[in-house]
């Protein structure tokens, strides 16, 4: 099968796509053939050798697919929801810029019904981040105020969407009038420019002194004294990114005199059984965040679509992939950047 590898750590040149040996489910595990592949900030991370793979996990970069099973492993039975030929997508630890992929069967996850087979890649990384932690771990409120950083990114646009139908307030902070107008358009009612605007003042103002409920955090180090500032008495930072650093100082007497809770979280080093686990998180996430896309009031924002052509060399279905990653890294987008597998005709 064709895959996307890394030889050495570097930009977006250090991709290649190499024929590679198509994967064996094993025990519990589960085959897809893939149709499309999301790109995620942690694979430009890995591709820069700034976040390996968690042991036992593929080396191919990947963390999110859609496509159709294509065997099934020793102990997993078939069912009404999984059966060989069902269009399915998938959180992964790492494998998914490829042709085929094994993943474990808790892990996967039905296509909503009615959503494009190809837009569904967009989903696993970003509803299961959003749903564990602004939700499962920081227990987001209806009427409580959500503040979303980088909120036209693909987890910032379906944070955005998942706190408005849970009755939230949602702030954002984007770079650009385009960003802030689409993140309006998913229900964001507090915008803040971040170029040219303070968000702690322009989130206080907004609720009248009181703050934010629940911060949901990519930036990290140089934010951190910030959102406790915005954080209202009780409030909840999660972090789950660190672009701008991994280190920032907290101020000790604001956190217990306001009784602030910090959360870190991350998807790809969790285990897949237990109650914290990547099973149980999709499975939530099939519970509650399906039925509002199958409904069409959660959708999955797509930026782009990059075909990884079929029957090209491989030099030229690598720059299709090394240009996926410069445009994510040219943060032009608004929500997710897609990679589609095609396939020469049988």
């Amino acid at each position: 099968m064709r895959a996307v590898v890394v030889r050495s750590a570097g930009g977006p040149e250090a991709l290649e796509l190499a024929e590679v040996p198509d994967p064996e489910p094993g025990p519990g595990e589960v085959l897809l053939d893939v149709v499309a592949s999301g790109v995620n900030r942690a694979d430009l991370m890995q591709r820069e050798g700034k976040y390996p793979p968690p042991p036992g996990a593929s080396e191919v970069l990947g963390l999110e697919v859609s496509g159709r099973v294509a065997a099934l492993g020793a102990g997993v039975e078939e069912t009404a929801e999984l059966r060989v030929g069902d269009a399915v997508c998938a959180l992964l630890a790492g494998g998914g810029y490829a042709e085929r992929v094994v993943v474990p069967a808790g892990q996967v996850m039905p296509v909503p019904a009615g959503l494009d087979l190809v837009d569904a890649a967009a989903l696993p990384e970003v509803a299961a981040t959003v749903w564990s932690t602004v939700f499962m771990s920081a227990g987001l409120r209806p009427g409580e105020v959500l503040l979303v950083h980088g909120g036209a990114s693909g987890v910032g646009t379906m944070a955005v969407q998942l706190a408005r139908q849970a009755g939230a307030v949602v702030a954002v902070t984007a770079g650009s009038e385009r960003k802030l107008r689409a993140c309006a358009d998913l229900g964001a009612t507090v915008l803040v420019d971040y170029s040219r605007q303070d968000f702690v003042e322009e989130v206080r103002a907004a609720t009248g002194g009181r703050g934010a409920d629940v911060v949901l955090d990519v930036v990290g180090g140089p934010y951190l004294g910030r959102n406790l500032q915005v954080l209202a008495t009780g409030g909840r930072l999660v972090q789950v990114g660190m672009q701008g650093g991994r280190r920032g100082e907290v101020d000790l007497g604001l956190l217990t005199s306001q009784r602030l809770s910090l959360l870190g979280a991350t998807l790809r080093a969790r285990p897949v059984d237990g109650p914290d686990g990547k099973a149980a998180i999709c499975a939530s996430v099939v519970e509650h965040v399906w039925p509002l896309v199958a409904e069409g009031t959660v959708r999955p924002v797509v930026s782009e679509r990059v075909a990884v052509p079929a029957g090209a060399s491989p030099e030229e279905a690598a720059a299709a992939v090394r240009r996926a990653h410069a445009d994510l890294e040219a943060g032009a987008h608004v929500g997710k950047v897609l990679l589609v597998w095609e396939r020469s005709a049988a």
